[in-house]
């Protein structure tokens, strides 16, 4: 038998489920996330544990990445009786405008416990590079 000994967590969990706090399809919860830059690749993680990697959706419009997820409810078994249920379930979405210097072309997706991992690259335009300076053969005169 579980034993709660937190009555305001309890609460918090009622108050959020008479607000509707579980996400759905018109209206999701957002998801935690970091993003860095590692090298030349910009790199987001974002945290969806208890999500099946089928019920991910990534989208790129132009610059609008929009990621979206939902946690389901597992099955149970006939005559089960729930003694508690803090797990958010629902739809879980995130939407990130990208600049212009990612190459959103070429985003890898991976998915590995809980945690789905998205790696742009930066675009070669963006790269930092050294511009030669060419000196002009004929002296010139100013005129005035």
């Amino acid at each position: 038998m579980l034993m709660r000994t937190d009555p305001f967590r309890e609460l918090d969990r009622l108050t959020q489920q008479l607000m509707g706090a579980s996400g759905t399809w018109s209206r999701p919860s957002s998801m935690p996330m970091d993003a860095y830059r590692e090298g030349d690749e910009y790199v987001i993680a974002l945290d969806l544990p208890g999500v099946r990697a089928d019920a991910i959706d990534v989208d790129v419009e132009r610059n609008m990445l929009t990621v979206r997820a939902e946690r389901r409810p597992a099955p149970k078994a006939d005559g089960v009786q729930m003694e508690l249920s803090e797990r958010p379930l629902g739809v879980f979405s995130r939407q990130l405008m990208l600049a212009d210097t990612l190459d959103t072309e070429h985003i890898r997706a991976d998915y590995d416990a809980g945690v789905l991992t998205l790696r742009i690259p930066i675009a070669e335009r963006a790269k930092p590079r050294k511009v030669a300076v060419a000196e002009s053969a004929a002296p010139r005169e100013i005129r005035g």
